[in-house]
């Protein structure tokens, strides 16, 4: 979370006071200590969503904090997207495409389909529920995940911060295209639609 805020320094001076910049890093680590006490548990190192949480919840922290402060929702996620795009790409390239290919490898395509199976016996009432998709004909994607429950929905539903939902769905496309991913996604639950539907590909120059 540190290493974020320090790469969201200059796009926050923008919209915050300078005097203030200071106090605000310091009110998100204060606010991290708070979403990290209401993160739920799914079921720990078991659980693909436990990483999902861990990686993602902390931009929870940054939107109440930036929220209170007054800037726009728009503006917010402009600065999470770039923030979080930078963090990833400070990870060497050959390191980021090989995560991608082990991404889209058969053997976790096998994992992917086992956890999905897993997931609909919602052992934990507050993670994730979803399908592993396969591809028809005609389709160009490789597989795909078609989220029924989203552990964040829910998050931001009991804690009230729905309204910063979108930011967050924001940030899957570049943590996939960093990897050489592409990521068709047509709806989302936040969106208001029935289920999430994640279609994976590879990026031509990736993996």
């Amino acid at each position: 979370m540190r290493h974020r805020l320090d790469l969201a320094e200059a796009m926050l001076r923008e919209h915050v006071h300078p005097s203030s910049l200071d106090g605000i890093k310091q009110e998100v680590m204060d606010e991290f200590d708070i979403v990290l006490a209401q993160m739920p548990y799914v079921g720990g190192a078991d659980s693909r969503m436990s990483d999902f949480f861990m990686r993602l919840l902390g931009f929870m922290a940054i939107s109440r904090v930036l929220r209170r402060h007054g800037v726009s929702l728009a503006v917010i996620g402009d600065i999470e997207r770039d923030t979080y795009k930078a963090q990833l790409l400070t990870a060497p390239e050959a390191e980021r495409l090989a995560s991608g290919r082990q991404f889209m490898s058969a053997e976790n395509q096998a994992f992917l389909r086992e956890q999905a199976e897993k997931s609909l016996q919602e052992q934990f009432p507050d993670d994730f529920v979803y399908d592993f998709v396969e591809p028809g004909p005609g389709d160009t994607f490789e597989f795909g995940i078609n989220y029924k429950a989203c552990g964040f929905c829910k998050f931001a539903a009991r804690h009230g911060d729905k309204d910063i939902l979108p930011n967050i769905c924001g940030l899957d496309f570049d943590a996939y295209a960093t990897r050489g991913i592409h990521l068709e996604r047509t709806q989302t639950l936040a969106g208001g639609a029935s289920h999430c539907d994640f279609r994976f590909s590879r990026l031509q120059s990736g993996v």
